[in-house]
């Protein structure tokens, strides 16, 4: 348990300076900066979040989970 309590410690310790980093970089940047920094930013933050929904589908799928088009248009036309 030393051994993750250090690395927890370690992680927050680094993401703290990173934080640090970020508000003066930003601190410097024109306002025209901050519009095109701000904008790729929350590209990668969507792509990064739709990144984590699809590594969970993957996660949780079972191979009986998909079906082939024949498969499902008969369930359709089944439950029609």
């Amino acid at each position: 348990m030393g051994k993750l309590s250090f690395e927890r410690t370690w992680r927050i310790v680094f993401m703290n300076l990173l934080r640090l980093r970020i508000h003066h970089l930003i601190e410097h940047l024109a306002d025209e900066e901050l519009e095109v920094v701000w904008d790729s930013i929350y590209k990668l933050h969507c792509d990064f979040y739709m990144l984590e929904a699809i590594r969970e589908v993957k996660r949780s799928q079972q191979p009986w989970d998909t079906l082939t088009h024949e498969e499902a248009t008969q369930l359709l036309i089944a439950n029609s």
